[in-house]
């Protein structure tokens, strides 16, 4: 009961937004779409859940096509609020959820149960307007899976929230998994994507650059990073080393990327002949870093072949 995306294609315009996507997200799995503003993770949520047609592609879930399945299995939390703001929290929330079926009952206990949970249940008889961004942040996420659908997408939803509140939607959302739901979301904080994602798919200017487990994809360029931390606060002598960067200085520690075909262990050796040693670890590179080389690779190819570059 996958969801599979297949080559998907969509212009507009001039604009080639999406040029041949395609990813599978497994069930019960949380996927990260990760990708720059621009990139084409909306449109690509968009034509997952037919508001948008594809110039080409195909999309399926479980073997169907997306189209074909009833829409209460979707739930759709958009980048952009789409609640009424002078209406009554509770109100819309039982609302939209008696649009998939259920029933005024059952839709305003599970309603207050999560603005219990999310620390607004004071608010459920206020005007959305009258909330904070962060809050009213919440109120769309309650929205959207107040029906308990199957796969449940999401265009940005830690925009707004705070350190707290993240916590919170963290926690929610690893309880949808572990209860089965299929959760796509699409992010430019890759730290929310590195903390909470089985899978993940990096998309620039509508192609996949890169996917699949988390892991491998961390481990994609090649590249580990050793943290080292020396009693004597000096760890510069590591940039000596050939085929090792150092990205970080620090009195705390020293970090540095470590190239493809070098062995990490040598570093931490060469680190306890220095020491005393404080602190030694290798570890993957960081989905933020993966992300930064991969595109920043693509832009500086592009750069280069385009007319007159280098003239």
């Amino acid at each position: 009961m996958a969801l599979e995306v297949d080559r998907l294609r969509k212009r507009f315009g001039a604009v080639q937004a999406l040029d041949g996507v395609s990813l599978r997200v497994e069930p019960g799995q949380i996927f990260g779409f990760l990708g720059s503003n621009g990139a084409g993770k909306t449109t690509t949520m968009r034509i997952v859940l037919s508001l948008m047609r594809p110039d080409d592609g195909t999309v399926t879930w479980d073997g169907r096509p997306a189209h074909a399945w009833p829409r209460r299995i979707w739930g759709y939390m958009p980048e952009e609020r789409g609640l009424y703001a002078r209406m009554a929290v509770i109100d819309q929330l039982v609302h939209f959820a008696t649009l998939y079926g259920v029933t005024r009952a059952a839709a305003r206990k599970a309603a207050l149960d999560w603005l219990a949970r999310f620390r607004i249940a004071e608010h459920a008889g206020r005007r959305l307007e009258t909330l904070s961004k962060g809050n009213q942040q919440k109120v769309q996420f309650i929205a959207t899976i107040l029906h308990e659908p199957d796969v449940l997408l999401m265009d940005e939803p830690f925009v707004g929230l705070d350190p707290i509140n993240v916590k919170m939607l963290r926690s929610a959302l690893l309880e949808l998994r572990d209860r089965g739901r299929t959760i796509v979301f699409s992010t430019h904080q890759l730290e929310q994507a590195e903390a909470l994602c089985d899978s993940v798919a990096i998309i620039d200017h509508g192609r996949i650059v890169t996917s699949g487990p988390t892991r491998e994809v961390r481990r994609s360029t090649g590249h580990r990073v050793v943290r080292v931390a020396m009693e004597s606060g000096d760890a510069g002598w590591l940039g000596e080393m050939e085929g090792v960067t150092v990205t970080r200085g620090g009195a705390d520690y020293t970090e540095a990327r470590v190239a493809p075909g070098v062995d990490p262990q040598a570093v931490l050796r060469a680190a306890v002949r220095r020491g005393p040693v404080l602190r030694l670890e290798v570890a993957d590179p960081s989905l933020e870093e993966v992300f930064v080389e991969l595109v920043g690779a693509i832009e500086a190819e592009e750069q280069t072949l385009a007319p007159g570059a280098g003239a």
